[in-house]
C-alpha cells in the first residue's frame, strides 16, 4: 500500500518563473551558494593535506629511528627487540604508504575542487553577463512593445475615423437617396 501511494506520486515539475531576470538571479545564486560549498570543501581538503604532510614526515622520522635502533639491536645480537622492531618498521612503512596514498588522493580532490569552484565562477560571471544583456534586451523590448501598441492605438484612431467617414458619406447617400424619391413623385404629378 504504501508502495503504491509512492508509485502514485509524481515529481513536481519545477515551477516556470514569471520574470525572465528572476530566474537568471535564482540560477545565479545557486552557482554561487554550489561553489561556496565547492571551496569550502577544497579549503578542507588543503588543511587535510597539510596534516598528510605532517604525518607523513612524521612517519619518515620514525622509520629512520626505527631502522637506527634496529642496527643497534642486530649489533648487539639481541633478536627479540631486533624482531620488534622490525614489526614495528613494517607497521611504519604501512602508515606511511597509506599516509601517501591519502595525501596523493587529497592534492587530485582539491585540485579538482579547486578547478570545479574556478569553473563555477566563470559560469556565474558568464550568467551575469547574459543576464545585464537580457535586462537590457527587456528593457529595449519593453520600449519597443510601448511604441508599437502607442502606434496601434494611433491606426486604430485612424480606422476609427476612417470608418465614421465612411459612416457619414453612406448616411448622405441615404439622405441624398430619399430626397431623390421625393422629389421624383412630385414632378411626374
Amino acid at each position: 500500500m504504501f508502495f503504491d501511494w509512492l508509485r502514485k506520486k509524481t515529481p513536481k515539475k519545477p515551477e516556470r518563473v514569471a520574470d525572465p531576470l528572476a530566474a537568471f538571479d535564482q540560477l545565479i545564486e545557486d552557482l554561487e551558494r554550489q561553489g561556496a560549498e565547492v571551496r569550502k570543501s577544497a579549503a578542507t581538503l588543503l588543511a587535510l593535506k597539510g596534516e598528510l604532510s605532517r604525518s607523513q614526515e612524521r612517519y619518515a622520522r620514525r622509520l629512520e629511528e626505527l631502522a637506527r635502533r634496529k642496527a643497534v639491536a642486530d649489533t648487539q645480537g639481541d633478536t627479540k627487540i631486533s624482531q620488534t622492531l622490525e614489526r614495528d618498521r613494517v607497521q611504519a612503512e604501512s602508515l606511511l604508504n597509506t599516509t601517501r596514498e591519502s595525501l596523493l588522493r587529497a592534492e587530485q580532490d582539491g585540485q579538482l575542487l579547486l578547478e570545479a569552484a574556478a569553473d563555477l565562477g566563470n559560469r556565474v560571471a558568464e550568467l551575469r553577463t547574459e543576464r545585464e544583456s537580457a535586462s537590457a534586451r527587456l528593457a529595449v523590448g519593453g520600449l519597443v512593445s510601448s511604441a508599437l501598441r502607442e502606434q496601434v492605438e494611433r491606426f486604430e484612431k485612424v480606422l476609427a475615423v476612417d470608418a465614421a467617414r465612411d459612416e457619414i458619406e453612406r448616411a448622405h447617400a441615404l439622405a441624398e437617396i430619399y430626397r431623390e424619391e421625393r422629389e421624383e413623385p412630385g414632378k411626374q404629378g
